[in-house]
């Protein structure tokens, strides 16, 4: 039997429907790819108190600063103060991954920002299990950072638990990468919940709006003395860094 032809009025029909389809589907894509688009925000000046006595600055960055312009990051030079390090946020709890880590791992690099990758620890969750989560996700190269753990909340479990999951990060953490890993907490947090079980880590400990270093009786390597930055490349607020020592000092901390 030889087969229909479709009237005219309905070729036509669906042929507008595809052409519709396409149209709308290039207009989301464009509206997407400008939501996806790095911001090239600029200011005159970082706009917090910089302790001037460091010489080696960063910041530190997750999902809450959106898309960033890491060129323009890179660039950046106020008050004779430039930025050569990033810390990350890579991963949270057993499963999670910060949706922004992949684009801003690569990126760093490719703007010769040292970089680092931090796991966000939820203390009611497996030390393990988390660790595990972020070894999958984040591969370490020469020149990074050793992998860094933040921890500032109990979620409801006791000192000894905290300690106990906190203990297994770091093991599973340092026999995968050959390398002992950073911790990164608050003043308080530490002296409360950590303690000296832990003061063979290297820290990285926030202590905000100080004058020359943070409030801690132990030696640390990065301070976090600011969380109101304001950085070319960036939309939102950005969290300040200083290492503690000499371009020397800084080299010995990365990954072989």
């Amino acid at each position: 039997m030889p087969r229909r032809r479709k009237p005219a009025f309905t070729r036509w029909l669906v042929i507008i429907c595809v052409l519709l389809l396409l149209a709308t589907g290039g207009w989301f894509t464009m509206k997407w790819l400008a939501l996806r688009k790095a911001k090239f925000t600029r200011y005159p000046e970082f706009g917090i108190n910089i302790p001037n006595e460091y010489s080696i600055h960063g910041i530190d960055v997750s999902r809450y600063q959106n898309i960033i312009a890491w060129e323009e990051v890179a660039k950046m030079r106020a008050s004779q103060v430039r930025l050569g390090f990033a810390f990350i946020k890579a991963t949270e709890g057993i499963g999670n991954m910060d949706p922004q880590f992949q684009r801003n791992w690569k990126k760093t690099r490719q703007n010769d920002l040292v970089r680092g990758a931090y796991h966000f620890f939820i203390a009611s969750r497996d030390g393990k299990m988390q660790a595990q989560n972020f070894i999958r996700r984040v591969d370490l190269e020469t020149g990074d950072f050793p992998p860094v753990l933040d921890v500032e909340q109990r979620n409801g479990v006791s000192k000894a638990v905290l300690r106990k999951e906190v203990k297994a990060w770091l093991a599973a953490v340092e026999e995968y990468y050959q390398v002992k890993p950073i911790i990164y907490t608050n003043v308080d947090f530490y002296n409360q919940n950590l303690g000296e079980e832990f003061d063979e880590y290297p820290l990285w400990v926030a202590h905000y709006y100080q004058q020359e270093r943070p409030r801690i009786g132990r030696h640390w390597s990065f301070w976090q003395h600011s969380d109101k930055g304001n950085v070319n490349g960036i939309t939102s607020k950005v969290d300040f860094n200083v290492f503690r020592g000499d371009s020397a000092d800084f080299r010995d901390l990365l990954m072989p």
